[in-house]
């Protein structure tokens, strides 16, 4: 493991994909840090709607590689940024309207490093992370939405 490697795996404090629903207390216990003056936490929840069409069912799936590539991510991030800690979980499986579907959240010393972290978190998950969303609309129709 090379030294940015190690660095990370000290950060990344939780990085899980679970078919059970999520907790935004976990998460963002997981990033508390007494040197981190911010933390900035992000949570994506399951719409009603997309593209102007009501949305009645959504399920994620996911890549067997997935916990791989969420790590990779995270830890270029805490390579890049003065991170103290990083969380992230993704539902998979069947979601309802109003679930949570995503919770990641970054632990930095000053705010506006927490707030950059945090959307570079969730930017490149979306991004990179192989979990696809499948849409069902109330018009009969459904869609594959890919992350990567």
């Amino acid at each position: 493991m090379s030294q940015d490697s190690a660095a990370a795996g000290n950060v990344i404090r939780l990085a899980e994909i679970r078919d059970t629903p999520l907790s935004v207390d976990e998460v963002f216990g997981a990033v508390g840090d007494p040197s981190a003056g911010g933390v900035a936490l992000f949570v994506g929840t399951v719409r009603d709607h997309d593209h102007a069409r009501d949305v009645s069912a959504l399920s994620y799936s996911a890549h067997p590689t997935v916990r791989r590539e969420l790590l990779a991510v995270m830890e270029k991030v805490a390579a890049d940024l003065p991170v103290r800690a990083l969380a992230a979980v993704h539902r998979v499986g069947d979601l309802e309207i109003g679930d949570l579907a995503v919770v990641v959240a970054a632990s930095c010393p000053h705010r506006a490093e927490a707030f950059e972290a945090c959307r570079r978190l969730i930017d490149d998950l979306k991004a990179q992370v192989p979990i696809w969303k499948h849409q069902t609309f109330a018009d009969g129709g459904d869609e594959w939405v890919g992350a990567c």
